[in-house]
C-alpha cells in the first residue's frame, strides 16, 4: 500500500525534497491509522481559478486518499503584500474587501476537488497579525539580505535597478512562518515557489518545531497553446468557472501530446488506467478524439455536472460535426455602420481591434459562416452571426 501511495504522490511531480519523510508518514498511516498534515497556500489575489491552479488541488486530493489532512491556507495577511515570485515589479496591494470576496470564491471552487471532511481552512492573518513588531523583527533576523537576493526574481530586479519593496523581502519569511505555526508535515507548491517552500523547512528548524516539512513541487501546467504556462493574461487558459460548453470545447482544442499532460496532472484516473488508455491509442484500438472527449467529460463533470457535460458534448458535436452554430448566442446591437474589428470587440469575442485584425488575416473570422478577408470591412444595417475560431459566437443587429 505504501509503494502504491508513493507512486501516486510522485505522479507528475517536478521535485520532492525529503521523500523519506513522506514514506515514514505513509507507513504510520497504514500501520497505525495516524494522519499527517499537508499545507498549501493560496493568496486570494483574483476571484477565479483556472485549471493550472487545480494541479495543486489534485495533488492535495491524492494526499487525502492516503491519510493526509489538508491545511488549505488562505493568505489573507500575505495577500496584502502580494507574492513577488516571478514578478518584475512590485504587486498592487489588494483591499480587504477584494480579499474577502476572492476567499469565498476560492473555497467554493476548491471543494469541487477536495474532501471537506479532510480539509482545514486556515487564515494566516490569525497568527501573523498577532506576531507584532517584535515578532516581525525576530523573524526578519533569521535571514540575510544576501541570501534573499539569491532568489532569481529578486536578483534580476536588483541588477536592473528595478525597485524592490522591503515588504516583499518579508513574503518568503511569512510563508515559512506559516509552516512554523501550523507544524506542517508536508508543503506543496509550484516549481517557481521553491525558495519560499524551503523557507518553511529552515524556519521550522530555527524555531525548534522538532520536525522539518517535506517539500513537493508540481510543474506549471501549459496553456491551450501547449507552450506557455496557463495564464489569464495570455488568454490560453481554461477557467474553473467557464461555462460547460466553453470548458468542454477548450479541452477538446488541446493537442494530442498536451492531452497526456492534462491526464497526468488533472485526471482522477490512476496511472495504470492512463497507461492502458495510452496503449490503446498507440495500438489503434482507441481513437485520440474519443480519449480527449473522455477527458473533457471528466473535467466538465467535476466543475459542473454529468448532465451538463453530456449536454456540452451534444452541442459540440452539433456545431463542429454538422457545421452548425450554437443554439444559445449572446445578442448585441448597434446604430449605424460599424467596422468589423470594432464589432468583434463590442460583442466580447475579441479582446482588441488589433487581435481582431490578426485573426481576420489568419482566416479565423466568419460572418454568417463565411470567412472574412477584408479587415476594413464595414457592416451595414442588418443581422449578422459573428464567429471567431470554433467556439466564439455572437449575434449582432446593426440598425
Amino acid at each position: 500500500m505504501v509503494s502504491e501511495a508513493l507512486r501516486e504522490i510522485n505522479r507528475g511531480c517536478a521535485e520532492i525534497i525529503d521523500i523519506e519523510r513522506i514514506e515514514t508518514l505513509l507507513k504510520a498511516y497504514f500501520d497505525e491509522g495516524k494522519t499527517y498534515t499537508v499545507k498549501a497556500g493560496f493568496d486570494p489575489t483574483a476571484p477565479d481559478l483556472h485549471l493550472g491552479h487545480t494541479v495543486l488541488l489534485q495533488k492535495l486530493a491524492t494526499f487525502q486518499r492516503y491519510g493526509g489532512i489538508v491545511q488549505f491556507l488562505i493568505g489573507d495577511f500575505t495577500a496584502q503584500i502580494g507574492d513577488p515570485t516571478g514578478k518584475s515589479s512590485t504587486r498592487k496591494v489588494l483591499s480587504k474587501e477584494d480579499i474577502q470576496k476572492n476567499i469565498k470564491s476560492y473555497t467554493t471552487q476548491a471543494f469541487k476537488i477536495l474532501d471537506k471532511d479532510k480539509t482545514d481552512i486556515v487564515y494566516n492573518n490569525d497568527w501573523l497579525e498577532a506576531l507584532g513588531a517584535s515578532g516581525m523583527l525576530e523573524l526578519s533576523s533569521t535571514l540575510t539580505v544576501a541570501r534573499m537576493l539569491e532568489r532569481d526574481d529578486f536578483s534580476k530586479r536588483f541588477a536592473s535597478q528595478t525597485p524592490i519593496a522591503v515588504s516583499e523581502f518579508m513574503y518568503p519569511l511569512l510563508q515559512g512562518y506559516d509552516s512554523v505555526h501550523l507544524k506542517s508535515d508536508v508543503e506543496i507548491g509550484g516549481t517557481d515557489q521553491k525558495f519560499n517552500l524551503l523557507m518553511g523547512r529552515q524556519l521550522q528548524k530555527v524555531y525548534e518545531v522538532k520536525k522539518q516539512q517535506a517539500v513537493l513541487m508540481m510543474p506549471i501546467l501549459e496553456g491551450l497553446d501547449g507552450v506557455q504556462k496557463m495564464s489569464k493574461s495570455l488568454n490560453n487558459y481554461i477557467g474553473v468557472t467557464d461555462e460547460p460548453n466553453d470548458m468542454f470545447g477548450k479541452v477538446l482544442s488541446i493537442s494530442d501530446d498536451l492531452m497526456w499532460r492534462f491526464y497526468e496532472l488533472l485526471s482522477s484516473k490512476s496511472l495504470d488506467e492512463i497507461a492502458s488508455i495510452k496503449k490503446g491509442v498507440e495500438d489503434g484500438s482507441l481513437h485520440p478524439k474519443n480519449v480527449k472527449e473522455d477527458l473533457a467529460n471528466e473535467i466538465t463533470t467535476r466543475f459542473h455536472s454529468e448532465a451538463q457535460a453530456k449536454s456540452a458534448k451534444t452541442e459540440f458535436d452539433r456545431i463542429h460535426s454538422k457545421n452548425q452554430i450554437p443554439t444559445d448566442i449572446e445578442e448585441f446591437s448597434c446604430d449605424g455602420e460599424v467596422w468589423i474589428a470594432k464589432a468583434l470587440v463590442d460583442c466580447n469575442i475579441e479582446p482588441s481591434t488589433s487581435q481582431a485584425r490578426r485573426d481576420i488575416k489568419q482566416g479565423a473570422v466568419k460572418i454568417n459562416q463565411e470567412k472574412v478577408s477584408d479587415e476594413q470591412l464595414q457592416l451595414s444595417p442588418g443581422e449578422y452571426i459573428l464567429q471567431v475560431g470554433k467556439r466564439k459566437f455572437a449575434k449582432l443587429k446593426v440598425s
